[in-house]
């Protein structure tokens, strides 16, 4: 077992240790009588709610909408922000005319944009994804961007010299150098993507979606215990999303890792 993978094992054990200490902090609270249960229900109770909701069918169809509208989202996102991270990061005149419109609109905060587009695009599908998408742009952007610049000069400037041109150089250098900043840029825009779809349908009240679920649960006669569950619901699915991701970039970019230790104490040794 290599170092590395005795570093995950460490990890992975204080990370359950931190979700126990925090599940049983919850839970001797609610018990106690610190908190009201109607404010703070036991999170046995939250969690036994949360594993029931998994045989609800319309519970599960509502989980679906929610995915479908993040996975469309992000992909729009990606489709837009890596071409345009590309165009911006290897043309110094478009990265330059469009810094001020770039400036401009990545500090607006997508929530507040709703009523706009839902006033423009109707409350329904389309201002979901769109929204995911507008939120979702900017970390892949940015990540494109800066993977570009992080490029070895050396490697350009060696194609060049053999006759190949900028598509040649973008495609066989670039964007192999590119991809694990753009996969970084992925990991993080699915987190927002997601935050952004459950809290678009809460806003918006009607219809399908995980965010529909809480919103309407606040009303019933064990409300706060379905919005916890529902939490635990998002919680759970973002933490399987960004494993998939995190395992997807060790796999494919397992080149980017840091150096082996007996290598790094070559190189220590050395003259």
């Amino acid at each position: 077992m290599t170092r590395r993978d005795v570093t995950r094992r460490q990890e992975l054990l204080l990370g359950l240790l931190g979700a126990a200490a925090a599940f049983g902090i919850c839970e001797g609270v609610s018990r106690a009588g610190i908190v009201r249960r109607s404010y703070l229900p036991p999170a046995s109770e939250v969690l036994v709610r949360a594993v029931r909701l998994a045989g609800d069918p319309a519970f599960l169809d509502g989980v679906g909408v929610t995915l479908r509208a993040w996975a469309f989202g992000l992909g729009l996102a990606c489709a837009l922000a890596v071409p345009l991270g590309l165009l911006l990061g290897t043309v110094p005149v478009a990265e330059a005319a469009a810094r001020a419109v770039i400036e401009f609109l990545r500090p607006l905060p997508s929530v507040a944009l709703i009523p706009l587009v839902s006033l423009l695009l109707g409350a329904g599908t389309e201002t979901e994804v769109t929204l995911i998408a507008y939120a979702s742009l900017w970390p892949v952007l940015f990540n494109t961007v800066y993977g570009l610049g992080e490029t070895d000069p050396l490697a350009r400037d060696t194609l060049r010299a053999f006759g190949f041109g900028r598509l040649a150089v973008l495609l066989r250098v670039d964007l192999p150098a590119t991809a694990p900043f753009i996969a970084a840029g992925v990991r993080i825009s699915a987190a927002v993507a997601l935050i952004l779809a459950v809290a678009t349908e809460i806003l918006a009240g009607f219809g399908q979606g995980l965010g529909i679920f809480i919103a309407q649960a606040q009303s019933g006669t064990d409300g706060t215990r379905d919005v916890l569950a529902g939490v635990v619901w998002a919680g759970g699915i973002g933490l399987v999303i960004n494993g998939v991701l995190v395992g997807t970039e060790r796999r494919l970019f397992a080149w980017t890792r840091e150096p082996r230790p007996q290598a790094a104490k070559l190189r220590r040794s050395g003259p």
